[in-house]
């Protein structure tokens, strides 16, 4: 017997099934709205991912000989289970404040503890999707403080195994010195800092992974542009700033909504987003877009993650498009022929982003 509990407005139902009524509504759940699931058992955990095409992707991983030890608890009142333990001291979040020598939470950075393991449940997610045969190049844009980078390092590299090549770019040059100073002490040799823009950066032409969290306006364009061009496995973005298309949105339908000043900046924000889906999408990039748990300084919420699709195709080295995109451009005076979600929506809103202008070759 299986319990349901959903949530309706500001009502709890509870609802009792077989095994065979709860696989049906879970099956018709993501045939419908939902786009992941998470199973938790006493002996193994498994992710189901729904692309936007349908497609179903499977991941199981058995529990620990400890995990599977630990009894469950079903209760409804049961503690949050974080990758990154409490009462587990971690070196890092140590030194960056989060944690005591003990181990215990610092009650004010209670909110970065939770974004840090959100972070890594992201992580867990897509590791099984990288390369265990060779050293993993994970390029992190606009790392700030590195908060999430030394997570990904740790989670990876040591609760995971992985070795690592992770470079963390940013602007901000005493950041970069110190956070270079942590990498040494901890022996984290596959991890270093760099001082640099991500628009002129230009280190390398092979990444397994890209990480831009909180680059800010079209510094996020700039790092999914490079991104797609390395052909990079996955890509996890959370925007942030999006002035550009504030700038230029000009629709005649929603012209009672955009003369307000929040919400314009709202809208803009989100369909700055949904393009950058779109364009991951049109690009050989299986798309979700997520929830994210707040940035210290900034309300945004988002985060977009893309997988590399398996059958997608080389992208041209001049115009950024690939074969199929370019196929679609030689047929668009055809019949039946329906522009891609991405021009649609761009011309709907009367926007030409930086994103755009990379992939067509307007920017160099």
């Amino acid at each position: 017997m299986f319990q349901i509990t959903a949530y309706r407005g500001t009502q709890v139902f509870h609802e009792n099934h077989t095994e065979e009524e709860t696989a049906a509504i879970l099956e018709a759940d993501l045939s419908g709205s939902f786009k992941q699931l998470q199973i938790e058992t006493t002996s193994f955990e498994a992710t189901v991912l729904v692309s936007k095409k349908g497609k179903m992707t499977v991941r199981k991983k058995q529990r620990s000989v400890s995990e599977d030890n630990v009894k469950v608890s079903l209760s409804h009142n049961r503690k949050k289970r974080y990758i990154l333990e409490e009462g587990r001291p971690v070196p890092f979040l140590v030194d960056l404040g989060v944690q005591t020598k003990e181990g215990k939470v610092i009650t004010s950075r209670y909110d970065k503890f939770r974004q840090i393991n959100r972070f890594l449940e992201f992580i867990e997610d897509i590791w099984p999707l990288l390369p265990k045969d060779r050293p993993v190049h994970i390029i992190d844009f606009g790392c700030g403080k590195s908060y999430l980078t030394f997570a990904m390092y740790y989670y990876l590299h040591e609760l995971k195994g992985l070795t690592l090549e992770v470079t963390g770019l940013d602007l901000k040059k005493d950041v970069i010195v110190h956070c270079n100073e942590l990498a040494k002490k901890y022996h984290y040799e596959g991890l270093s800092f760099l001082h640099g823009d991500i628009a002129d950066y230009t280190g390398t032409d092979s990444v397994d992974m890209v990480v831009t969290l909180h680059a800010c306006d079209t510094a996020t364009d700039y790092a999914l542009y490079k991104a797609m061009k390395w052909h990079a496995g996955v890509i996890l973005s959370v925007p942030c700033c999006q002035h550009e298309v504030n700038k230029q949105i000009a629709c005649e339908p929603l012209e009672g909504a955009l003369k307000y000043g929040l919400i314009k900046e709202r809208l803009s924000a989100l369909f700055t987003d949904a393009l950058r889906a779109d364009l991951l999408e049109e690009n050989g990039y299986d798309t979700q877009v997520l929830e994210f748990i707040d940035m210290e300084h900034t309300p945004k919420n988002i985060l977009l993650r893309a997988v590399r699709r398996v059958d997608a195709g080389m992208a041209d080295g001049q115009s950024g498009l690939t074969e199929a995109e370019q196929k679609l451009g030689q047929c668009s005076k055809e019949p039946g022929y329906k522009k891609p979600d991405s021009k649609r929506l761009a011309e709907t809103l009367q926007i030409h982003t930086t994103l755009q202008k990379l992939l067509e070759g307007e920017l160099v």
